[in-house]
């Protein structure tokens, strides 16, 4: 039966099969325009809660061949991390000559495959982190757990994906860029490129593709030119900050709200356009801070996509581990894709 969500009918209902568009928005008490902040005063989880348990069950008939892809790359890529993050360091510490050993890890989790969460990046002009977490809630004497990290770990993230690879129809379309550039992928790019892979991106509600809960993955090249790259090539475009990624525009940030998706992915250090064009803004504030949408970047989609581009099949099912840690701000991904 389908059910459609009242704007201010608060707490929205998760189960919902239809909700409201950007511009339906409720005008929420204390809260920045545009917050989505709809799931419970106490909520830490956001889009999350889109993934319950019918959403679930019902992502795992994506699973047709069973083959296993893991989404991450190794925990020391790239060699530089970007905006002057920290290397990855792996320590081997012998417990008994000959017996016994144990290893440790001194991890940046933002340097490699990461989940965002929503104590990474705030709504600049208003102060606030997602549902109204304040920096102090983050970090200093007053600090406690509001919208750590540990929230999704508890809950959990598995469901239905869809990748959109815009790398692999740039190519074939003869739309030459270099992912280490601030390349914008606009909503019509990746209308395009959907088409492309003979789909349709609008919302399921409307006749398309995007059912409430999906995650988004897409596929912007940057993995596939870090592996082309010389070490020095690599440090230096690290040092430069500049990245392929999805443009800072209304299309984009209206399609992004309106699919309700449950989390968004890229391959990218950024997810967006790196620098942002100053007259838009980060859509990082928008994401996190006021839909509460999990973001992860620098996932590896590199074989994964080659296999869908095989099988012609662009939805599967996907898990995500995200790291037990009470107060933590992001997260390594730990994502694995099943067709």
């Amino acid at each position: 039966m389908s059910t459609i969500q009242d704007p201010n009918q608060l707490p929205w209902n998760p189960d919902s099969t239809r909700f409201p568009s950007r511009k339906e928005l409720p005008k929420l008490p204390g809260a920045p325009e545009d917050a989505a902040w709809v799931w419970g005063k106490d909520d830490a989880i956001g889009r999350l809660n889109l993934l319950t348990p019918t959403r679930v069950k019902a992502a795992i008939q994506e699973v047709k061949t069973g083959e296993i892809f893991r989404l991450d790359l190794p925990l020391d890529v790239p060699q530089t991390p970007a905006f002057g993050r920290e290397v990855f360091q792996h320590n081997i510490k012998e417990l008994f000559p000959g017996v016994a050993y144990d290893d440790t890890y001194n991890l940046n989790t933002q340097s490699g495959t990461q989940w965002d969460g929503f104590r990474h990046f705030g709504h600049i002009e208003s102060g606030c982190f997602y549902n109204g977490t304040k920096p102090s809630d983050i970090y200093g004497a007053n600090a406690n757990l509001k919208c750590s990290i540990h929230h999704w770990s508890t809950h959990g993230i598995a469901g239905r994906a869809i990748l959109l690879d815009y790398r692999h129809y740039a190519n074939t379309n003869n739309i030459p860029y270099d992912p280490y550039t601030p390349h914008p992928i606009t909503f019509a790019d990746l209308n395009a490129c959907a088409k492309f892979q003979g789909l349709d991106i609008r919302p399921e509600s409307q006749g398309g593709c995007i059912k409430p809960g999906d995650i988004l993955m897409v596929r912007s090249g940057f993995i596939e030119r870090y592996n082309q790259l010389t070490p020095q090539a690599r440090t230096e475009g690290a040092e430069r900050t500049q990245f392929a990624g999805l443009a800072q525009e209304e299309a984009i940030l209206d399609w992004l709200h309106d699919s309700y998706f449950a989390a968004v992915v890229g391959d990218s250090p950024t997810f967006e356009c790196w620098p942002p064009k100053k007259e838009h803004g980060y859509i990082h504030q928008q994401i996190l801070a006021l839909w509460g949408m999990p973001l992860g970047e620098m996932w590896d989609l590199e074989r994964l996509s080659r296999r869908c581009r095989e099988l012609g099949k662009w939805t599967f099912f996907l898990t995500s581990a995200p790291a037990n840690v009470a107060g933590g701000v992001g997260s390594h991904g730990n994502g694995t894709a099943i067709l």
